[in-house]
């Protein structure tokens, strides 16, 4: 844990290959992180602009792209498990997340067998599958939980999305067989609300740079009353774009007990520096800032909405844009 007392995880938004064999062991024997985080967006950047991959890509020219790409996230994923695996094995999370395939967000069952064929072939126990909040997403999560598979449950924006993930980890968890109940995270994203946000509300005189945060709280909250054993809240997105805000502004908002908060490598870097001043808002300021917006005309919800349909997108983008490259490296 990075924050013993309040139970508070610090867990990299980065995976690529040369910096898992460097930085990486360096940040976990700091007791700087103790998990991570990947997405098809972070793979895209990594296999295609590090060197690290292209000796791997050149001896796989019988694999279609999708294949290869799988190929070499596998070999990463692995590589981070098994850096992590000390601090598993002692209960200080431990944890790296491998998303499925972005396109079977709508697929349940093909969501499963990815899901359940990754674990499988990764063959780690503190790998996570990371499975977007849509409804087919809840089917699998429920599934893949019930068969005593990690699970990270992604782009969440809204407290709705929240409840169904956490009945369908409730549901999963009770009818799992597993000696030892899988674990799951939550994992709500942030920034992304004040980006979307911050011009609308500086035009109407309101405050800025706070739905990302209140919003998180909110989810967090939901978690922390369902208090399901094994599921945690973890808060993502937080990195930060410009110089408006302090780069660690996203985790110092956040600070909350047996809560997690995922980063990139440069805002952890930037926070571990400074102080760790807890100073969570209460429910009653929330709701009030809620209530006032709402007033104005922001409508939350469909910020909600807009932002799930935005996120899935991208990674939807980032997946085919890897695919087309590979392609591309195929003679």
């Amino acid at each position: 844990m990075y924050i013993e007392d309040l139970k508070f995880s610090l867990w990299c938004d980065f995976v690529e290959r040369s910096f898992l064999e460097t930085e990486f062991v360096d940040l976990i024997n700091a007791g700087t992180i103790n998990g991570a985080t990947s997405n098809p967006a972070i793979f895209k950047s990594a296999i295609l602009t590090s060197p690290a991959y292209k000796k791997d890509i050149e001896a796989m020219q019988d694999l279609t792209p999708k294949e290869t790409y799988e190929a070499l996230a596998i070999k990463d994923i692995k590589k981070a498990a098994e850096k992590l695996l000390p601090l598993y094995k002692k209960g200080d999370d431990g944890f790296i997340s491998i998303e499925v395939d972005p396109f079977l967000c709508d697929d349940a069952n093909g969501t499963i067998e990815e899901g359940r064929r990754l674990f499988q072939q990764i063959d780690m126990p503190n790998v996570m599958i990371k499975v977007p909040a849509t409804k087919a997403g809840y089917v699998a999560m429920q599934q893949l939980i019930s068969e005593g598979i990690n699970v990270n449950a992604t782009l969440i924006f809204s407290v709705e999305q929240t409840k169904h993930c956490l009945e369908a980890f409730k549901a999963g968890s009770a009818s799992c067989q597993a000696s030892v109940l899988p674990k799951a995270v939550i994992s709500v994203f942030v920034s992304r609300f004040d980006r979307m946000l911050d011009t609308k509300l500086a035009a109407l005189d309101l405050p800025v740079s706070k739905v990302g945060i209140y919003n998180a709280l909110n989810v967090y909250r939901l978690i922390e009353r369902y208090a399901l054993s094994n599921v945690r809240c973890l808060f993502a997105s937080t990195g930060v774009k410009g110089d408006a805000l302090e780069a660690d502004y996203y985790i110092k908002g956040l600070l909350c007990k047996n809560s997690i908060n995922t980063a990139p490598l440069a805002t952890i870097k930037y926070f571990i520096q400074q102080s760790c001043d807890n100073n969570v808002p209460k429910e009653e300021e929330i709701e009030l800032f809620f209530d006032t917006i709402k007033k104005s005309g922001i409508d939350v919800d469909a910020a909600c909405d807009a932002l799930m349909q935005d996120g899935l997108e991208s990674f939807k983008v980032a997946f085919q844009e890897i695919l087309e490259t590979l392609s591309s490296y195929k003679r």
